[in-house]
């Protein structure tokens, strides 16, 4: 039995500055020269600014799940309550030029966004994993667990989102996951991983 091995090739290494080609209000296309061994290579991606979703248990015992009209699938979804941590692409790349913590701003954007989608006040919470999209498109999702909160009222973002809270037993969670009721597909695998560990 002969045993075949892959070289290693070093990740690639920014040899340029970033080219902004396109910007809008939430996605910019950025055009980069990478040293990949030897070689330049001109790498294109799409950055949008990073969002927020949340696992809420609840004393009942279900997940805090939510039904929402959504643009791109012509209807309703069953999502994870969140959002975005920064309004805008403007407002997200000023934050980087600072050096701050990412995690720290993805955590105040998280605590807001429950509040207004679910009317949930969070206590305390950590951070499960950063989901990242893929190479050509840069756009991460923080995933907290909400260990402590209280129930409140609903406060309107004033957004006009079409949101109402559904708590949901666990096993039919898992249920919409693999049927696909629940269409992020990154949100399905972290639930399914959280509930896995229940």
């Amino acid at each position: 039995m002969s045993i075949c091995y892959t070289p290693f090739i070093m990740p690639p290494i920014p040899s340029g500055p970033e080219k902004i080609v396109y910007q809008g209000k939430m996605i910019e296309v950025v055009q980069q020269l990478m040293k990949v061994g030897e070689k330049n290579i001109m790498f294109e991606f799409a950055r949008r600014a990073p969002g927020t979703r949340l696992i809420i248990p609840m004393k009942s015992g279900k997940i805090l799940l939510t039904k929402e009209s959504r643009r791109e699938i012509k209807g309703y979804d069953i999502r994870l309550p969140g959002g975005k941590v920064f309004d805008t692409l403007e407002e997200y790349n000023s934050f980087l030029k600072t050096g701050a913590d990412i995690v720290d701003a993805a955590h105040r954007a998280a605590i807001k966004e429950a509040r207004e989608e679910v009317g949930v006040i969070v206590k305390n919470m950590e951070l499960l994993r950063v989901s990242k999209c893929g190479t050509s498109v840069e756009w991460d999702l923080f995933y907290f667990l909400v260990t402590s909160h209280t129930e409140g009222e609903r406060e309107d973002s004033g957004e006009g989102e079409d949101i109402t809270a559904l708590p949901t037993d666990p096993e039919e969670v898992k249920k919409m996951c693999l049927d696909g009721r629940i269409q992020e597909d990154r949100s399905a695998i972290m639930l399914l991983r959280f509930l896995n560990k229940e």
